[in-house]
């Protein structure tokens, strides 16, 4: 993990410290004088060598400290902590509560595999799969919200007792989402399983159909599962950006999303930092998963 993390912070220094241009000539203006821009860069720091430059960012990856937003001002920290909690509180819920439906319905499409309820599954995934997402938010945001009036179109409360209602149409959406892909892998993951030689052992031994699945074959197709959730996991934390933003929600996916427009480029280097350190510990926190289902599977 630590060399893939120099070299990702070695990465993102080069692509946005030179290969950007020179950002103090953006926020300068295009009549700014030869002095202006001098001023300016000397507040960004890029008066400095590239090498100080690197071990300065280098520096505040190791501090947590990434500076201030050159666009807002603010301590890019603490945009972090403000946008954390409203994309948890999307992300999180509609997360676990589609693992586990997901999971629960290929486990019942494969065990009535061939049958009519198998069939229909794989088809209504396929279709959910061939529509945009952006097609789903706007569909259920104009019939549920809008001619429904069940939840509220867009808005936000930041208390933590009034911010739910504003969740609960999201929260469907995003689940509606990731039922296709998500379906159609653990049913491929499950349906190996189905056919593997201890399989037809333990049914010859005369376990019972429900126990077989029960015991033996969702076990066994538990590392691929853990594999598929935990590659999703980054995303409870850098957050759902189309949703975000169609919702008014304050979290970190617009964040970004701003930076990126006004070519915020410490905010941005930040959250790439941060998204590669969260895909490198959920990568660690499968492999330390394998071995608590897997006895073959040994940590050393």
């Amino acid at each position: 993990m630590i060399p893939i993390l120099i070299g990702v912070t070695f990465l993102t220094f080069t692509l946005f410290n030179l290969v950007g241009g020179d950002p103090a000539i953006r926020f300068a203006g295009k009549h700014a004088t030869v002095e202006r821009v001098a001023e300016i860069r000397a507040e960004l720091g890029l008066d400095r060598s590239v090498g100080e430059q690197y071990l300065f960012f280098v520096k505040q990856i190791v501090t947590f400290d990434y500076g201030r937003s050159w666009a807002t001002k603010q301590e890019i920290s603490t945009m972090i902590t403000d946008g954390l909690g409203a994309t948890l509180s999307l992300t999180v819920p509609s997360f676990v509560a589609s693992v586990a439906f997901c999971i629960l319905l290929a486990l019942f499409a494969v065990y009535g595999r061939g049958t009519i309820l198998d069939r229909g599954t794989v088809v209504v995934c396929l279709g959910l799969l061939s529509v945009s997402s952006l097609v789903y938010i706007l569909a259920l945001q104009y019939v549920l919200a809008f001619q429904g009036g069940l939840f509220p179109i867009s808005g936000w409360d930041p208390s933590w007792t009034g911010r739910w209602e504003y969740l609960v149409l999201p929260w469907i959406i995003l689940f509606v989402l990731s039922l296709g892909p998500n379906i159609l892998i653990y049913r491929t993951v499950i349906m190996d399983e189905v056919f593997q030689d201890y399989v037809r052992t333990a049914r010859a031994k005369g376990l019972a159909e429900k126990h077989v699945f029960a015991k033996h074959v969702l076990k066994n197709a538990m590392i691929p599962i853990i594999t598929v959730v935990v590659i999703e996991m980054p995303v409870l934390i850098t957050g759902s950006v189309l949703i975000e933003n169609f919702f008014g929600i304050p979290g970190l996916g617009g964040t970004v999303i701003k930076a990126l427009n006004d070519s915020d480029f410490p905010v941005i280097k930040a959250f790439t930092v941060i998204s590669a350190m969260a895909y490198m510990i959920f990568n660690l926190l499968a492999d330390v998963l394998y071995s608590a289902v897997d006895p073959r599977v040994k940590l050393s």
